[in-house]
């Protein structure tokens, strides 16, 4: 199994390098309008500087979402029928001539999304712990003219069309290996994450840093679990330090990215270089919590009826029973920017600790999708 990773120094306005209808999944986090970490970049449109300047927030606010609204609309090119895309978004509070104000960037999105055609599924909050619960806006403790901190993000989920079929034997095949554990679907389908904590930027650049509003490893990886199987690509449009491609590489999925910035260039090649070995320890956390699940199920006295066929432990439900998780293994890079990476298939193990035996064999992951042959 190999999968094959493309970074592209570009604006993500016109994404010429992606066919029609060949991502499966979006996962990425724009600039967010308003906040002003990111007005520089926003205010290259004379018209959003001058609004700025002359503090008509509402209108700043809708020249910048109309920037991004032409990214949105490549999305609805580049997405095959029932491809996923999930927008990591905050909204902005800002003080423009004295006036505080809510600058609600979610709906803003939402709203262009659906006008396009995109249908919203239930969308996911994610505490961001990094946004303190203690730093008082407005007056403090003295009511009316106190403000609510905001000490969350939100995750947009949207689907091109009606569901995805796989039709295909091999697609059924490679969708039912691409399965999660039974305990991972009750914490990752919640509504509400807490377990999240923000990321911080390693680079010692404070100008880049200030320009770089990266979601943590996690985020990325659950949502690609959850929303594409292996093999197929991932688009990140707003690639910032390269966390998509890292979590695409531990997931056995391909991905494209787009970064306008190339000061991130050095970021993003070592975030490819570790991809492979925080994809290994990522993968040895699930399948080690898996295995305590079990135990403390079963030390609980409850039966577990299944077994999975690759690993030989039990699992809660049958459609667990094919799941397997390759292990990412060299990373290569071809050309500039281009990088591939070899997988190692897990092998039929017996019995494993916890004493079950697999029922039987197992093929190896089908239906990849390169855009870059």
């Amino acid at each position: 199994m190999i999968t094959e990773h493309r970074i592209h120094f570009a604006d993500a306005e016109k994404m010429t390098d992606v066919i029609s209808q060949s991502v499966h999944l979006v996962v990425t986090s724009p600039p967010y309008p308003m906040i002003a970490m990111w007005d520089g970049l926003f205010s290259r449109q004379r018209s959003i500087s001058s609004a700025l300047k002359s503090g008509t927030g509402m209108r700043a606010f809708e020249l910048m979402h109309q920037q991004l609204d032409r990214v949105w609309n490549e999305l609805a090119r580049v997405l095959v029928p029932g491809g996923i895309a999930c927008i990591n978004i905050g909204d902005a509070t800002r003080t423009l001539n004295d006036v505080f104000a809510l600058y609600p960037n979610h709906s803003r999105i939402l709203s262009h999304m659906r006008g396009i055609g995109f249908t919203n599924l239930p969308n996911i909050l994610w505490r961001k712990q990094t946004n303190a619960p203690n730093k008082f806006m407005g007056s403090g403790m003295m009511p009316p003219g106190a403000y609510v901190t905001l000490e969350h993000e939100y995750i947009l989920i949207f689907r091109k069309g009606d569901k995805r079929l796989f039709a295909a034997q091999a697609d059924k095949t490679n969708r039912r290996q691409s399965a999660f554990f039974w305990e991972e679907r009750n914490q990752w389908y919640s509504d509400v994450w807490m377990d999240l904590k923000g990321t911080r930027q390693r680079t010692e650049d404070k100008q880049l840093r200030q320009r770089s509003g990266a979601f943590p490893f996690e985020l990325a990886y659950r949502l690609i679990c959850m929303f594409s199987v292996m093999g197929d690509t991932v688009l990140d449009p707003f690639l910032g330090t390269g966390t998509t491609v890292c979590a695409a590489v531990a997931a056995g999925r391909n991905s494209v990215g787009y970064e306008l910035d190339p000061s991130f260039q050095p970021l993003i090649l070592e975030e490819c270089g570790q991809a492979s070995d925080r994809g290994r320890r990522r993968i040895d956390e699930r399948l080690d919590s898996h295995r305590q699940f079990v135990r403390d199920r079963q030390a609980s006295g409850k039966i577990i009826k299944h077994t999975n066929q690759v690993y030989g432990f039990p699992v809660i439900t049958r459609q667990e029973t094919e799941l397997m998780i390759p292990l990412p293994g060299a990373v290569e890079e071809t050309t500039a920017n281009r990088f591939r990476v070899s997988y190692d298939i897990p092998p039929h193990s017996g019995a494993d600790e916890l004493g079950s035996v697999p029922e039987k064999g197992l093929t190896e992951p089908t239906g990849q999708l390169s855009l870059f042959d």
